[in-house]
């Protein structure tokens, strides 16, 4: 009896270290899950922000305009207002086509001329445009680029107003489409060298002074607009993309732009580097040389395309003028000629590692203005002057 009863009393005792051992085996096990739940959430929540803010320091698509003006500095006017300006936009005020709307010339009630582009109402693509113009020109500085002034947002219609830019576009002097511009200039070479500079300092702000560094993507000569003394500003930013940071680095979309400005790497892969737009601007170089378009099917085979045709021959002296713009009447310096075609031959190769930075184009076309500058017109007040950039004056960069 007794046997049987320590047997029991060990048994129960068994059993009990078993229900306590078990007992604290599930408690480990519940605090370990929920330690484990608790960094998981932790863990998810820093991915969340850091994808949220890497989003918002790296995004075009911009908030509704409307909800900063106030911060930005821009007008916001009414449709009426606009409407005024322009007399009922009227078409006898178009000055130009952009992407996504027609261009009104129109004056204010306060006198001030400006430039209106009407958005077309139709379109996703448009809206988009519109958000980053406003977003982009109302945080960029620099006298080489189109100042925004304001803009209407309504539910029926997006306008843009900018400062009037009395020339207009580089392209309708350059060749004037269908005679459509009785007041077509004819260039000369000292202006083409100042157009080519400044041109290019608006690029350089663009990528060398804001960070992260703006492209442009659209960059050509009907985009390169002239004010009363033929100075230029770099202008329609709706195509514009934020670069990458990292050096040599790209960003992966669309392909969008005007056929034979479009970059072949960019054409061909869909990565934009800010050597996409060097690219666009070699091109516009070759149009201030031979006052030919970039694309032109109509000629003989193998000068439909500007920069197949011209890049042979940009290094040799003799071709060189041969592809020179005759409504010039060599009225230009060989020497200068040659320096500009050897600019465009490094700014349109095709690999993208072989062009310049904005900046090298700078520094090589200074001297080239500086010469012009110093035989004439110098002291003068409305002429061009090569003082330091905005830009540089500040070391800092500025922030998009």
């Amino acid at each position: 009896m007794e046997a049987e009863d320590e047997y029991r009393g060990k048994e129960r005792a068994v059993l009990a270290a078993i229900v306590v051992v078990a007992s604290i085996a599930v408690a480990s096990l519940l605090v370990a899950l929920s330690y484990y739940c608790y960094i998981r959430n932790k863990v998810s929540r820093l991915g969340k922000n850091s994808s949220r803010d890497d989003y918002q320091s790296k995004t075009t698509n911009f908030p509704d305009p409307q909800v900063t003006s106030s911060e930005k500095g821009l007008q916001v006017f009414t449709f009426k207002q606009l409407h005024s300006a322009t007399s009922g936009f009227s078409k006898s005020n178009v000055v130009g086509h952009g992407g996504f709307g027609l261009v009104y010339r129109g004056v204010l009630s306060d006198g001030r001329k400006v430039a209106i582009k009407l958005m077309d109402q139709a379109g996703k693509q448009g809206e988009e445009e519109f958000k980053v113009e406003v977003e982009m020109l109302s945080r960029l500085r620099s006298p080489y680029l189109l100042a925004l002034l304001g803009y209407c947002s309504d539910s029926n219609h997006k306008v843009l107003v900018y400062e009037f830019m009395p020339n207009g576009g580089l392209q309708e002097h350059l060749y004037p489409i269908n005679g459509s511009n009785a007041l077509s200039l004819n260039l000369d070479w000292e202006t083409r060298l100042k157009i080519a500079l400044e041109a290019a300092k608006g690029l350089e702000y663009l990528h060398e002074h804001v960070s992260p560094p703006v492209i442009h993507r659209d960059f050509k000569s009907s985009n390169i607009l002239l004010d009363r003394n033929l100075h230029a500003k770099v202008s329609d930013f709706g195509l514009a993309k934020l670069g990458s940071d990292k050096a040599g680095g790209h960003v992966s979309t669309r392909v969008l732009g005007t056929q034979g400005y479009v970059a072949p790497e960019y054409a061909l892969t869909g990565h934009l580097t800010t050597k996409s737009d060097v690219y666009s601007y070699g091109v516009v170089l070759l149009e201030l040389l031979t006052g030919r378009v970039p694309v032109d099917m109509k000629r003989p085979p193998g000068e439909g395309v500007l920069v197949t045709w011209a890049l042979p021959r940009l290094t040799d002296r003799e071709q060189v003028v041969q592809i020179m713009d005759p409504a010039l009447e060599g009225q230009y310096s060989m020497k200068e000629v040659i320096q500009v075609a050897a600019i465009a031959a490094m700014c349109v190769q095709p690999e993208a590692d072989y062009r310049p930075l904005m900046a090298d184009v700078v520094q090589s076309l200074v001297p080239l203005v500086k010469t012009h500058m110093s035989s004439s017109q110098v002291g003068n007040s409305s002429s061009f002057h090569l003082t330091k950039s905005p830009t540089t004056q500040d070391p800092g960069k500025a922030s998009i």
